[in-house]
């Protein structure tokens, strides 16, 4: 049996679980990670690569490596992606 050295584990003894991550202010808006925000708009992860290197995508925050997507500017940018509202046709017989 190996001996162990007390001084070197007993910080483990104590450890205790990770407290969970406060919860963001109610005035910031939630933010979807790109797995979250493809599988939201239907559409492979690299879609929004391919969008956001040609620079019509919704816009993001990067941290590091990793992208985060307002879920308001997700909204703003869904919208600006609606069809125009058809042309109201008259209703007048021709001839």
């Amino acid at each position: 049996m190996v001996p162990v050295a007390w001084e070197h584990v007993a910080h483990l003894v104590c450890m205790t679980s990770p407290s969970p991550l406060p919860l963001p202010p109610p005035d910031l808006p939630p933010l979807l990670d790109i797995r979250e925000l493809s599988e939201y708009l239907g559409v492979p992860v690299s879609t929004i690569y391919d969008w956001r290197s040609r620079g019509v995508g919704p816009r993001a925050y990067r941290f590091g490596k990793h992208l985060k997507f307002a879920v308001t500017d997700v909204t703003e940018w869904i919208e600006a992606q609606r069809d125009p509202a058809p042309a109201a046709h008259s209703l007048r017989p021709q001839g």
